[in-house]
């Protein structure tokens, strides 16, 4: 039972926190929680997309590092979170305000996170849930809000949508990849420089969520 509350914990206080953060009108609790079985319904595709993407696996150490966190996770999980907004949420008449592409990024991809991080603290116990707590859980969190700050900036800029759209996708891909390129190259370097990557992610989802709180309510202030 510890280990299960230790898993749900950080995505439950994530969501509630930016579930407070939409100011202007906060999104329906049923919507809220679609999404958030959205992103739980995708984890079985990802995990199938993901052994197929693995049946091709470089020999070189730091080039198979790259394809297992660019293509092999990073490719699978944030393909498959885009195409869940975009069949789900997209064309929903709660997405009404530029934040709320945040907001249903976001709770998608804590639904995600919710059951790799089940699987990993089941199978790694309380230590793997407290370092997780404080860098993966949240990383998927920064991952939404770049993906959600880009969607909520296409619905609402249609002369725009296009290059928005592939920034949606092509950012969280890139930011994910290089995430756990840090980690899975065992790279000295690589490992210092985690940390700062880690806060600069922080620092840019704040500045994120900020700059589409302060303007959401308007659609033509940018």
């Amino acid at each position: 039972m510890n280990l299960i509350l230790i898993s749900l914990a950080p995505v439950f206080i994530i969501a509630i926190y930016i579930y407070y953060r939409d100011k202007y009108e906060k999104e329906p609790w049923r919507v809220l929680i679609r999404a958030l079985i959205i992103g739980i319904f995708i984890t079985l595709p990802v995990i199938l997309l993901g052994r197929l993407l693995s049946l091709y696996l470089p020999y070189n150490h730091m080039s198979a590092a790259a394809y297992n966190a660019f293509i092999v996770a990073s490719f699978s999980e944030e393909s498959l979170k885009y195409l869940g907004f975009m069949l789900f949420i997209w064309m929903s008449r709660h997405f009404n305000e530029k934040f709320d592409g945040i907001v249903y990024a976001v709770f998608i991809s804590l639904g995600f996170a919710l059951v790799e991080n089940i699987l990993y603290v089941m199978d790694g116990g309380i230590s793997v849930g407290l370092i997780r707590s404080l860098t993966a859980v949240p990383a998927h969190a920064l991952f939404g809000i770049l993906m959600g700050f880009y969607f909520g900036m296409a619905k609402f800029f249609p002369a725009k949508r296009i290059s928005y759209l592939v920034l949606a996708w092509l950012l969280p891909w890139l930011f994910h990849g290089f995430y756990d390129f840090c980690l899975m190259s065992e790279h000295y370097l690589l490992l210092i420089i985690f940390l700062p990557f880690l806060v600069f992610m922080w620092f840019l989802g704040f500045r994120k969520m900020k700059y589409l709180s302060d303007r959401s309510i308007y659609r033509d202030d940018f």
